[in-house]
């Protein structure tokens, strides 16, 4: 499985992103799919998961009520609709796949496979 994130850059405070994960793999419709995101001198945390079908989805606290995630699976593509952009929110993202389950993961060690990731920074 291989993923590509895109649509990350520079966006200043209160604006909006829209991050794309597009992945590889005949069965993309029953991973599960979450984004992370790891600023510098940070550990990588916990954002946005989603479950196989797109009806179960977890956020972290700190995104809740601003950040979207979503699925397309007939396209193989996960989103992150990020509004009210923070300068907190700078780092950088990655997309990972879980193909042992299609259930909604918030920890990293559940997932399988991970994208190369993609920059976000939010200027004040």
């Amino acid at each position: 499985v291989q993923l590509v994130e895109s649509g990350g850059g520079l966006v200043q405070a209160g604006g909006s992103l829209r991050l794309s994960c597009a992945a590889s793999g005949r069965t993309f419709g029953s991973y599960a799919m979450g984004w992370f995101r790891q600023a510098p001198g940070k550990e990588r945390e916990f954002v946005a998961g989603i479950s196989w079908s797109g009806g179960n989805t977890l956020y972290a606290d700190s995104v809740k009520g601003r950040f979207t995630i979503s699925r397309d699976n007939a396209k193989n593509t996960v989103y992150l609709q990020m509004n009210s952009l923070k300068p907190e929110d700078t780092a950088v993202y990655y997309c990972a796949a879980s193909v042992t389950t299609g259930r909604v993961l918030t920890s990293g060690a559940g997932y399988d496979y991970w994208g190369q990731g993609t920059q976000v920074t939010v200027s004040s």
